[in-house]
């Protein structure tokens, strides 16, 4: 029975497991709203780096690859923690002492998956029966979403939507307690293999049950066409396609006369160095820009909440038909133009002296008269 059906849990587990991790749960709330309450601490990029990962401790209920997710919690922090570096690397070495340390519990808690939970938590035959530590009132809430993370880590894999999202939904999953069950499918014995050898013999598809957490799609749901992801140079062109919570894609061997091409990538981040033409990106959705240099023009076109983080320098950075969009700005590139068309949600953010960013909304609405010669457009905030 183990065999056949190794990803169905049973309810007395999940109700075990649930019962366990609900302190684990109420943690990782506290944690990131320690964060969100410390906007402006000067180690809001440590916080940041902590909040990012720490649903990483969630790992014993992901099944059957817990050793992935716990990359892409630590990838998630990545872009915090290059930042930490970035700014401490030559004024104060314990910071970066820090960083190491505090990627080295991820690196080696991966490393104790592989050896010992590949697939997902071995439940022991012989071993004390464990006990929840769940409080009398019922399991916590489950955690609110956290705000999206700036673009991109630098050296990430994620988001399988390893993001805010999936990470509340798996937490919410777990404090429905032994509900959870309800979901469950009862198999009947005569569709059982291990009381049936004679559907072993027919070489059917042996019955493994749903997995624990997964959502169950609704009857009207077709399978989606999904196309293989692409990273590639063709010709002058690097092309950047179909990618799906991949973080750590980077660009590297880049020539001035270069342009990247970002199209259909969803959950993703890119980074991109040294100095090219021009960069695009089309019909992207949750995906994290970072560059060093561009000579001509980042275009973001039918994007819907994606970032933009220039190292370097950028004349101009065109936005059109997107929702959401954050521009990260360098000191070297306050001069840059910004030009917008049919787009909402746009935020412009400036570096200050001390290191932190001034976030400035681009204004949606306009005003229009007639002057007597000619028409006269000024932007207006919305009243109330």
């Amino acid at each position: 029975d183990t065999q056949n059906f190794r990803y169905r849990i049973s309810s007395e587990k999940m109700s075990v497991l649930t019962s366990l991790l609900a302190p684990v749960s109420k943690v990782i709330q506290e944690v990131q709203a320690f964060r969100e309450k410390n906007r402006s601490s000067p180690l809001f990029n440590h916080l940041s780096a902590v909040s990012e990962s720490v649903p990483a401790l969630g790992w014993v209920a992901m099944a059957p690859k817990p050793g992935p997710y716990v990359k892409d919690m630590q990838d998630a922090a990545m872009f915090y923690t290059n930042r930490v570096l970035k700014d401490y690397k030559e004024k104060d070495k314990m910071h970066v002492e820090w960083v190491n340390a505090y990627v080295s519990i991820w690196t080696e808690l991966q490393a104790y998956i592989k050896q010992h939970h590949t697939t997902g938590l071995s439940w022991s035959k012989t071993g004390p029966v464990a006990s929840g530590g769940a409080p009398s009132g019922g399991a916590p809430a489950p955690p609110p979403p956290g705000p999206p993370p700036p673009p991109m880590d630098l050296d990430k894999s994620s988001g399988g939507d390893s993001g805010a999202t999936s990470r509340n939904a798996l937490f919410a999953s777990l404090n429905k307690g032994a509900d959870i069950t309800k979901g469950l499918k009862h198999v009947p014995d005569d569709q059982k293999t291990h009381k049936n050898p004679t559907l072993k013999a027919q070489g059917g598809p042996l019955l493994s049950g749903p997995k624990p957490f997964a959502a169950r799609p609704t009857a009207a749901a077709s399978p989606a066409r999904t196309l293989p992801p692409v990273l590639e140079l063709d010709g002058k062109k690097w092309k950047v396609e179909n990618q799906e919570g991949a973080h750590g894609l980077v660009i590297s061997d880049t020539e001035l006369k270069q342009v990247v091409y970002a199209f259909k990538c969803n959950n993703s981040t890119v980074q991109v160095k040294g100095k090219i033409n021009s960069i695009t990106l089309d019909n992207c959705k949750k995906l994290g820009l970072v560059f060093d240099d561009v000579v001509g023009i980042v275009e973001v076109i039918n994007c819907k909440d994606v970032k933009v983080q220039v190292m370097g320098k950028v004349p101009t950075i065109s936005i059109n038909k997107t929702d959401g969009c954050h521009v990260y700005l360098s000191k070297d590139s306050l001069s840059c133009e910004i030009v917008s068309a049919k787009s909402s949600e746009m935020n412009v953010l400036v570096p200050n002296k001390d290191g932190e960013y001034t976030e400035i909304p681009v204004p949606e609405q306009f005003k229009t008269v007639w002057d007597g010669s000619k028409l006269v457009t000024t932007a207006t905030e919305i009243a109330g």
